[in-house]
């Protein structure tokens, strides 16, 4: 494709499978059609924090993207960097304000608790016994950031234009899931509508998915 930001580098990306964080990037990769290499990092086993991941990322978290000999973390920032000069990130600059906006809203008001409570009550073991106490505020924080998309959509069809950004991506990453962390999506049909827009959308990959060794 001939909008591939930072053609021709090599890139590397860290990634736990199951992490929304870790989903945007693959997403995004597979729409650009990008070569990658995938390295596995268990959580769950200590890896993020071994001597060699921790000297390339010192907060010790995925998604971790490999350029080169370089390395970006936060998966939104990775986002970004992957969208630059594609039609995924506006060119005009109150819409590439706008899908900032939204980026800073999904790390801020909307990951805080949806995120946060999938991981707690679908991936560790004995996760809703260790936070009993957050669930209330997770619940709180997640409605509220529903709320606001449910309203933001309501005759809209993606968060910025007309066209899928990487602002939806990052948004759908723990949506499409969040039922996984005890949270109903029965009444916000504009965000059901939309997820299923994005699942629709030309190259879209599952949760699941993972490139193959000819894609690498």
């Amino acid at each position: 494709m001939p909008w591939i930001s930072g053609r021709g580098r090599v890139l590397t990306l860290y990634s736990t499978q199951a992490s929304g964080n870790s989903y945007k990037v693959r997403l995004i990769l597979a729409k650009l059609g990008r070569p990658f290499r995938l390295e596995e990092v268990d959580i769950f086993a200590g890896e993020h924090r071994t001597p060699e991941f921790l000297a390339r990322n010192p907060e010790g978290r995925v998604p971790l993207l490999g350029i080169d000999r370089c390395f970006l973390a936060e998966s939104n920032a990775i986002l970004f960097y992957l969208a630059d000069g594609t039609p995924f990130l506006p060119a005009d600059p109150f819409d590439r304000a706008e899908t900032l906006r939204w980026m800073f809203f999904e790390q801020h008001s909307h990951e805080p608790g949806i995120a946060a409570a999938r991981f707690w009550l679908k991936q560790v073991r004995g996760g809703r016994d260790l936070r009993t106490h957050d669930v209330d505020r997770w619940m709180e924080e997640g409605y509220a950031a529903l709320k606001v998309m449910e309203r933001h959509l309501a005759g809209r069809r993606y968060f910025v234009g007309e066209a899928l950004t990487i602002a939806d991506m990052a948004l759908y990453a723990h949506t499409h899931v969040a039922e996984e962390g005890d949270f109903s999506l029965r009444g916000f049909p504009a965000v059901r509508a939309w997820l299923e827009r994005v699942a629709a959308e030309p190259g879209h990959v599952d949760m699941e998915w993972r490139p193959s060794v000819a894609e690498t």
